[in-house]
């Protein structure tokens, strides 16, 4: 289409609107009252005891169908002029950072695979929310138990940032239980495809398989789908697990 024609389509599209409006509003007035004329027509020469001529039931069929195609094109034409238009433009699929998933997001994934594998003790039920700068960047804390806690941070897109899972304990022990569970729970979370087996087997990369975590400068960590999974003792009571975009 050159420019001419782009410059000009509106108005023609208006002006072969006008010319439809009124050619379906001439249908219908006509036909209207022809078939008014040929009703009354009608009716007269029953009274008159004489024979209705087929011609009368023919014309009188044809000008109620011909007023029926006007009064429907006139009612169309009225309905497509006041509905707005629709605005065909594909809007941007919005691109989510961090661990590509929102809060609500993280924690119906959580729930999910606490309900899959039965982690009885693991649900979250809210997660409280907190902003902490004008950039909107805020944080988010659920605490399981006193010896258990998970804290998030949230990007001013409103996606998850990261998330860290702090537990208090003795680390010369092994360990296990709910902190265990909620590493593995974790991991599940981030990686829908996988199953609890292949959560097992971040777990044994980063080493928290192959010994006893009883050193202070336990640091071990490893790399999947482009996240970071890192276990880490800060002092003999306090351990942390944490999930970063990895650099």
């Amino acid at each position: 289409m050159n420019g001419v024609q782009e410059r000009f389509l509106p108005a023609i599209t208006l002006l072969r609107g006008e010319t439809l409006q009124y050619l379906f509003t001439t249908l219908f007035i006509l036909g209207f009252i022809a078939f008014l004329v040929f009703v009354v027509l009608m009716i007269l020469s029953i009274r008159k005891g004489n024979t209705l001529p087929i011609r009368y039931i023919f014309l009188t069929s044809a000008c109620f169908a011909i007023a029926s195609i006007g009064l429907y094109g006139m009612l169309n034409l009225s309905s497509n002029s006041t509905q707005p238009a629709i605005d065909q433009t594909p809007s941007p699929q919005i691109e989510l950072s961090g661990l590509h998933m929102t809060t609500d997001e993280f924690k119906n994934k959580f729930n999910g695979a606490v309900g899959k594998y039965r982690l009885n003790g693991l649900s979250i039920t809210h997660l409280n929310m907190k902003d902490t700068s004008e950039q909107g960047i805020g944080t988010f804390k659920y605490v399981f138990n006193d010896e258990l806690r998970l804290v998030g941070t949230v990007n001013a897109d409103e996606s998850v940032q990261e998330v860290r899972l702090y537990g208090t304990g003795d680390t010369s022990k092994p360990t296990g239980g709910m902190f265990l569970t909620a590493i593995a729970t974790l991991i599940l979370t981030t990686n829908s495809e996988y199953t609890y087996n292949d959560a097992q087997d971040v777990i044994q990369d980063i080493g928290l398989l192959d010994r006893d975590v009883n050193q202070r400068d336990f640091d071990g960590a490893t790399v999947r789908n482009g996240l970071e999974y890192r276990f880490s003792v800060q002092d003999p009571d306090h351990s942390t697990f944490e999930i970063t975009v990895a650099k």
